[in-house]
């Protein structure tokens, strides 16, 4: 039978690299959970062999279950009846086993009946739900609601909310969004008030709210009367039952099985969730955090799904008296996609590595410091490990799901005109794959999240070093070609600080992140290929790829190719 996680190869190149030691140790209270639950590892390697199970299922339901049904659920959809949102019949089905797993509490604590399970294996399993059915990881890759509940809640909060989560008695939605709020989230309106006996209630409209029918959502509202912008913000839990009326459900481009809806609450009932005024200045950015990981992660499952389908379809088409894959050009696209999709699964499980070391340092240092002790050196390394991860985030959201729009749109011309038709998976995939570079925050918002770590140079001292690193044979041309791009990163750089003016900045700033994308995700391939002859080739069709890139982008920014923005008013007639 087939199975989305020992199957794909690049993915256990992944897994069986896992470096997380400090990040398992920490979560597990250095192994003595095992003292109290059966099932609980009792050192790393039995936490990796844990790990690897709760995969491998994953990858049987994905691959078995979910995936036969995604095109009956894309053509199904959501029903919105009587006021009531309905699942397309394989989502429900597909909750009904991934609930019967215990797969619905992936990085809840066991106390909570959670598995307790750092984020990149969670990733790994939003990569194979998504290569599945990617709207089915709307619901699935919806867990950090609870996370967040779990870091900010109350111990009550917690007790009440989190089981529900965990048993899939619950699915959860984040309602941030409204009418005049999408990407400005300080524009949030939606009223949060207390009543004569001091309980909070919601009042407003939240609109474009995925899994809005949920049964329990967490809603940004503006609790500071007077205030206009996020200093006014806190953050609710309540119960999708109590005085919330579902409007309407939209009809969507894509990802019909995931229920986008709009939300009228008639003052509800809520909980605060941590403390007032940090709803969006600490609790929404932190989800969304992690929410971009997810989506990053759902854009590299659509794009392991589409190249394969492109894959199978080229060797199986006969053209001219031979399968198309044989023809170089098409050749040549399956190549670039593939090398592109194990760049950025390089790029993604980079990323989730800081974010699980940054999370679990967070969560020692705070114990340590609860209990009287020095935490000076965990402080340290959180501190780094924060840097680092609030820029691997935003750039490897923008990088994969840019890349995931590519990849589908590559699989369907390799298909012709068959791949135009709904009888091939071809079209579903590049329409499922368009929405993952605007929501969570659009590709111009990643980038303007990453440009303070891009300008700042956060990898200085570790590029220094790669590059000092001796390096022989094929490598040490790419090693040159990496040291080549740098410095054209570094004059470009200076170029974009030393003008005064912000507009060409922020406008530059996309090229400046993306080469430091390119740096970075191709000295990752180096340390690979430096494991796996077969990663040569990756790492040299991409480095040498990205040189290229890296010489148009410090073209674009040196030739001031934007100047001729004072004159957009002559442009845009």
């Amino acid at each position: 039978m087939a199975n989305y996680f020992t199957d794909n190869t690049d993915l256990l190149f992944h897994f069986n690299r896992l470096k997380l030691e400090e990040v398992v140790e920490i979560a597990e209270h250095g192994y003595t959970e095992a003292k109290e639950y059966d099932f609980a590892p009792v050192d790393y390697q039995d936490a990796l062999d844990n790990y690897r199970k709760v995969l491998e299922i994953v990858g049987d339901i994905t691959a078995n279950s979910v995936a036969p049904q995604a095109a009956a659920v894309d053509e199904e959809g959501s029903h919105f009846v009587d006021g009531k949102v309905q699942y397309a019949k394989g989502i429900q089905e597909a909750l009904g086993l991934l609930t019967q797993a215990e797969l619905m509490g992936f990085t809840l604590p066991r106390r909570y009946g959670g598995l307790n399970i750092p984020t990149t294996l969670y990733t790994m399993a939003i990569e194979m739900v998504s290569r599945a059915e990617a709207s089915l990881m709307n619901l699935f890759g919806l867990q950090d609601i609870a996370e967040t509940i779990n870091k900010y809640g109350t111990e009550e909060q917690r007790q009440e909310f989190l089981p529900q989560f965990a048993s899939g008695a619950a699915t959860g939605a984040m309602a941030l969004t409204e009418p005049d709020a999408g990407s400005d989230l300080q524009a949030v309106n939606m009223l949060a008030y207390q009543d004569a006996d001091g309980q909070w209630r919601l009042k407003g409209v939240k609109r474009f709210i995925t899994n809005g029918n949920a049964e329990i959502v967490l809603v940004l509202a503006r609790s500071e009367p007077g205030t206009k912008d996020g200093r006014g913000l806190s953050l609710f839990a309540c119960y999708g039952k109590d005085n919330i009326v579902i409007r309407r459900i939209e009809n969507k481009l894509g990802i019909h099985g995931s229920p986008t809806c709009e939300m009228q609450f008639n003052d509800t009932p809520a909980q605060l969730i941590g403390k007032r005024k940090f709803g969006l200045i600490k609790y929404v950015m932190d989800m969304m955090n992690g929410a971009r990981l997810g989506v990053a992660g759902q854009a590299l499952g659509i794009s392991q799904a589409a190249y394969e389908e492109a894959l199978r379809y080229a060797k199986a088409r006969e053209q001219f008296g031979k399968s198309i894959y044989k023809i170089p050009v098409i050749t040549n696209m399956l190549m670039d996609m593939r090398v592109t999709l194990e760049s950025d699964r390089s790029l993604l499980y980079a990323a989730c590595h800081w974010v699980d070391l940054r999370n679990k340092l967070e969560e020692k240092a705070d114990l340590l410091k609860a209990e009287g002790k020095d935490s000076t050196a965990e402080n340290a390394k959180l501190k780094e490990a924060t840097r680092v991860a609030a820029l691997l985030t935003p750039m490897a959201k923008y990088v994969l799901s840019e890349n995931s729009n590519r990849i589908t749109y590559d699989a369907l011309q390799i298909h012709g005109g068959t791949g135009y038709m709904k009888e091939f998976n071809a079209e579903r995939l590049t329409r499922d794959a368009r929405i993952t570079n605007i929501y969570e925050g659009t590709s111009q918002l990643q980038i303007v999240a990453a440009t303070g770590g891009v300008i700042n140079d956060i990898f200085a001292d570790d590029f220094t070093a790669r590059e000092q690193k001796e390096t022989s044979g094929s490598l040490a041309r790419l090693a040159d070609e990496l040291k080549e791009m740098r410095v054209l990163f570094l004059d470009a750089l200076k170029y974009v600080t030393d003008k005064t003016d912000k507009h060409f900045q922020s406008i530059a700033a996309k090229e400046l992140v993306e080469i430091y994308s390119y740096l970075y995700t191709g000295w990752l391939l180096m340390d690979e290929a430096e494991e796996d002859s077969r990663k040569v080739f990756i790492a040299r069709r991409y480095i040498i790829g990205a040189a290229a890139k890296t010489r148009r982008n410090w073209d674009t920014i040196k030739k001031d190719l934007f100047a001729d923005l004072l004159h957009a008013e002559d442009i845009l007639i």
